[in-house]
């Protein structure tokens, strides 16, 4: 079957979201552009690596251009958005590979989220492939925006669970055995 790509070139929305309460949340990435949506499954470690991987990109992309380019140190706050995901929410695939890049031509950063299949787990070849491999979304950002999506998955990630203050794994609502304390309950 032929790789389906959502491609989104400076879209007029991409935020990662959850749905679900603490403790049990799917997390998402949704971009939007005149009228059509895509939402795609990850991980919240997916989430909390993607947001740091981006600003340690721009970081690094601000420092090369000697303060030049148009990246904000900080995510403007007139762009910030805090708004639920788009509904409906139609998860198109779950994600396994990202990967980001900052175009310096541009001046913008791609992200790509590559759906996980069985197939291409162990054959990196495939991945490549750019007819039949896994379905793709594919995002260019300006560096405000990309700044603004950081920051807000950044807030996601620890808008959860609070962890243990001795093994820092998060505490349930019903209790937690920490490890540490051998499974007592303080």
């Amino acid at each position: 079957m032929p790789r389906q790509v959502y491609f989104y070139d400076q879209p007029e929305r991409f935020v990662a979201g959850t749905v679900g309460q603490p403790g049990s949340r799917a997390f998402y990435l949704q971009a939007s552009s005149r009228g059509r949506m895509t939402s795609v499954l990850l991980e919240k470690t997916q989430v909390a690596a993607l947001a740091e991987r981006v600003d340690e990109v721009l970081d690094e992309a601000l420092r090369r251009s000697a303060g030049s380019t148009t990246i904000p140190a900080v995510a403007p706050s007139e762009l910030i958005d805090t708004a639920p995901l788009d509904l409906p929410l139609e998860q198109e695939f779950r994600v396994g590979t990202m990967a980001l890049a900052w175009d310096s031509v541009d001046e913008c950063l791609v992200v790509e989220a590559q759906a996980v299949t069985e197939e291409d787990e162990d054959d990196e070849a495939a991945l490549e492939d750019e007819e039949n491999g896994p379905d793709m979304l594919r995002v260019r950002l300006s560096g405000a925006m990309a700044r603004v999506f950081a920051k807000r998955a950044l807030d996601l990630v620890a808008a959860g669970r609070k962890p243990c203050p001795f093994c820092n794994l998060p505490l349930d609502p019903e209790g937690h055995l920490c490890p540490r304390a051998n499974g007592y309950r303080r």
